[in-house]
């Protein structure tokens, strides 16, 4: 190596000013950027960070709605709190560490304690406006990309006081983005549930909870309950609580309004809370997997100055609930303690039924113990890692933090495909499972399947989901089959499998289906990948002469360098997502349980829907 090319000078250090900062390193401020597929993804959380400061504002008495609205990717976001002070309304959207969240006399227990929030906003916006009416006055200031262009002077104003932010998110840095409303959607009823008597309107929409965390339990149990739903308040911590015969557990924790998708020491805390009030209620020493089993619990907390694993505020670190007050394990002990003790000694109809679910458990964890044993020595037998699974480096549950890497598995079918997928891949984030032939149909069954059918048991062992998602291996696990009848098959027998057996997994966002391009039109200097009729024609059009046109039958046809296109920057995910009102059973009894005379006439409507979109597709 030269001694040029190892110097190392003055000229080599750069100071970067704080919208260029955020600019360069996003993943530090906002965690992935994504394209609005993903829940999690960065478009939405520059929504929390306004979103956050208006709630602030509602917890501390001031304003009891927000209105909120997003069209063409134009967001805005209007409360009607105190206001910014006038005086600081550039310096709070563009100076690091300036905010009033520092004096906790103006906030207390707020989420966003670290000066940053819509200063991010305001650096990866291309668009960026704030302003702020209070005492008879305006002030606004407009920015693109953290850069100020226009400071406008206080005026008048007979507006009501509050604060409205408006932004576009820079499509430079979040590459062909798009907000899905399903997960706006889901960001306000969270709002809601966990601040009751508060009215977010989206895009002219209301959105209100008259009982807390307990109808968030009631919108997202997408399972037949075992008991009502025991709601539980008290000073600063507020729990709900029910059973389902689904398999695993389920739960929903916040910190002062924050979703913490990661859980912590809250979470914590309140697992092992839970199996210890339950143990002692019963007289009983349960294993604690048992007392768990089936569970879906939602809990909130408010702590002072909570202390978060990272920027994006998605796992609480907090081992005390304030600088004086207790740890967070005896404080959540405390409560359950006193609180579920009390209601499980009132209504004992819904004690017996806790304990029959427990038994369930305890009856069916006996009876797979032997099977199970001999799963994992097949497991082992079968090489999981070299044989059927092309893994990759780096894993989701390598980290203990928000910021674990965003790895993905795809899930695919035959040599061909598998073979194209690796071939193409980034191999530090992206892993490769191949299944031989179609899985088998488990509706209905029983988790013993999975660990008798070798497939299942050996995807299973591969996402290291068995004992939950505490230790999943990948964020994203992708269905990449054909787009023919077979594909969809297998795409439906594999969505099956996990709504049977680990509906955690696709209720808190990790499935997802790969959309591959259906044609790829190119002549000699271009080239278009079509995932629709309509891009097929729009590519003709803007291609002269006679362009070449092929049909992509299956995934094996596509080459690995073109996959890197389809799994790289430009990847397209669909979510799978469950609606609102959709029970899981009801679900699958529907598509996949024994032929009826309503699935057929729904498969034959929607096939004259598709039949008929095709045709304008073609005519347009």
């Amino acid at each position: 190596m030269s001694e040029e090319t190892v110097q190392y000078t003055e000229d080599n250090i750069r100071s970067l000013d704080w919208k260029e900062h955020i600019r360069l390193r996003p993943g530090m401020y906002i965690g992935k950027l994504g394209d609005g597929s993903a829940y999690d993804d960065g478009i939405y959380v520059l929504l929390k960070e306004v979103l956050d400061n208006s709630i602030d504002e509602f917890v501390m008495g001031h304003g009891k709605t927000i209105e909120i609205n997003i069209r063409e990717n134009v967001v805005k976001v209007r409360d009607f709190g105190r206001g910014i002070p006038l005086g600081k309304v550039v310096d709070c959207v563009s100076k690091i560490n300036t905010g009033g969240k520092y004096d906790s006399r103006a906030f207390k227990k707020s989420v966003g304690l670290n000066g940053v929030g819509t200063k991010a906003v305001n650096a990866l916006s291309s668009h960026f406006l704030v302003e702020s009416v209070r005492e008879g006055k305006i002030k606004a200031a407009t920015f693109e990309k953290g850069e100020l262009i226009d400071d406008a002077k206080i005026v008048e104003s007979t507006g009501r006081k509050g604060t409205k932010t408006t932004f576009i998110p820079d499509s430079s840095i979040f590459n062909d983005y798009h907000f899905k409303l399903q997960h706006v959607e889901k960001l306000i009823w969270n709002y809601c549930y966990l601040n009751t008597g508060l009215t977010i309107y989206f895009n002219g929409q209301k959105y209100h909870s008259e009982h807390g965390l307990k109808d968030l339990l009631e919108a997202n149990i997408n399972e037949n309950k075992r008991y009502p739903v025991i709601h539980l308040l008290g000073e600063d911590i507020e729990v709900a609580i029910t059973h389902t015969n689904a398999y695993g557990e389920d739960y929903y924790s916040f910190v002062n309004g924050q979703y913490t998708t990661q859980g912590g020491t809250h979470q914590a805390a309140f697992r092992e809370a839970y199996v210890k009030v339950i143990r002692e209620f019963f007289g009983k020493d349960y294993d604690a997997v048992d007392v768990r089993a089936g569970l879906v619990a939602a809990l909130a907390v408010k702590v002072m100055e909570p202390v978060f694993e990272s920027q994006t505020k998605t796992k609480l670190g907090s081992a005390d609930v304030g600088p004086d007050g207790p740890t967070m394990r005896t404080f959540v002990l405390d409560f359950l303690k006193t609180k579920l003790d009390n209601f499980l000694h009132r209504n004992t109809d819904v004690a017996t039924e806790i304990q029959k679910r427990i038994l369930q458990s305890e009856h069916e964890r006996k009876d797979l113990a032997g099977i199970k044993k001999l799963a994992r020595d097949r497991a082992k037998k079968a090489s999981v890692h070299n044989k059927k699974l092309r893994d990759c480096r780096i894993h989701y549950s390598d980290s203990k933090n928000d910021k674990a890497p965003d790895s993905t598995i795809f899930i695919t079918e035959g040599d061909s495909a598998s073979g194209s997928i690796t071939k193409a891949r980034d191999v530090n984030s992206q892993a490769v499972f191949s299944l031989k032939g179609k899985p088998l149909n488990c509706f209905g069954l029983t988790k013993k399947v999975v660990y008798e059918n070798e497939e299942f048991n050996l995807l299973q062992a591969a996402l290291n989901i068995e004992e939950g998602l505490e230790d999943l291996r990948y964020n994203k696990v992708v269905i990449a089959t054909d787009a023919d009848v077979d594909g969809m098959h297998i795409r439906l027998l594999l969505i099956t499998f996990f709504l049977q057996f680990f509906p955690e997994l696709v209720k808190n966002g990790h499935l997802y289906v790969l959309q591959t391009p259906l044609f790829r039109v190119r002549n000699k200097k271009e080239t278009y990948y079509c995932y629709s009729q309509t891009e097929k024609q729009d590519a003709m059009d803007k291609l002269s002469g006679k362009p070449e046109i092929t049909r992509f039958k299956g995934l094996g046809e596509i080459s690995p360098d073109e996959f890197k296109f389809f799994i790289g920057d430009s990847i397209r995910l669909d979510p799978v997502v469950l609606g609102k009102d959709e029970q899981i059973s009801e679900l699958l009894d529907f598509f996949m349980g024994k032929n009826t005379p309503e699935r057929q006439e729904f498969i034959i409507e929607n096939l004259k829907v598709e039949k008929d979109r095709v045709e304008e597709e073609e005519v347009a």
